[in-house]
């Protein structure tokens, strides 16, 4: 996939199309589309995500953020942190509500993965809730299976890990 700047700026310049970025966690674009995940896990869960994360921990080479982009529209994010030796976490995925269904969480799931098993991870870890069943749907489809639980919401009756090898 075409890895555009990190204004989201296509190279032709049309302003269309899709492409993913390598984007710091710790950007202004992220943190209005965290704001948006944020938002959404209130209503979905009654409050945010409370999941510890230190923004180093997206950097490479252990780790890598990205953001899509449609033309210079930012869409979409997600993430992924070491989790052990051979595997990476994904965290942080999110479509922005007036995008969805046009396939963007599975570009940037597909970016995720081959960033990962560029990185030398062989497996991809991630949780997610029962409140977000497009998520389980978009994973289950992927490839990934469930797991026993690990990370902060362990013993939460709505977590669901699951694993993919890469």
């Amino acid at each position: 996939m075409t890895s555009w700047g990190p204004e989201g700026v296509d190279p032709g310049g049309s302003g269309s199309g899709r492409g993913v970025a390598l984007t710091p966690y710790r950007s202004d674009v992220v943190r209005e589309l965290e704001a948006e995940v944020q938002a959404e896990y209130a209503v979905r869960y009654g409050g945010p995500d409370e999941t510890p994360v230190d923004p180093a921990e997206f950097a490479p080479p252990e780790g890598a953020f990205v953001v899509a982009y449609v033309g210079r529209v930012p869409v979409a994010m997600g993430g992924f942190r070491r989790h052990d030796e051979d595997s990476a976490e994904i965290k942080r995925m999110f479509v922005a509500t007036g995008h969805r269904g046009r396939g963007h969480a599975r570009a940037v799931l597909a970016e995720l993965e081959r960033l990962a098993r560029d990185a030398g991870y062989r497996r991809i870890v991630l949780e997610t809730g029962m409140r977000q069943p497009e998520a389980m749907g978009l994973y289950a489809s992927a490839g990934y299976a469930p797991i026993a639980g690990f990370g902060h919401y362990r013993d939460s009756p709505l977590n669901r890990c699951f694993a993919r090898l890469l």
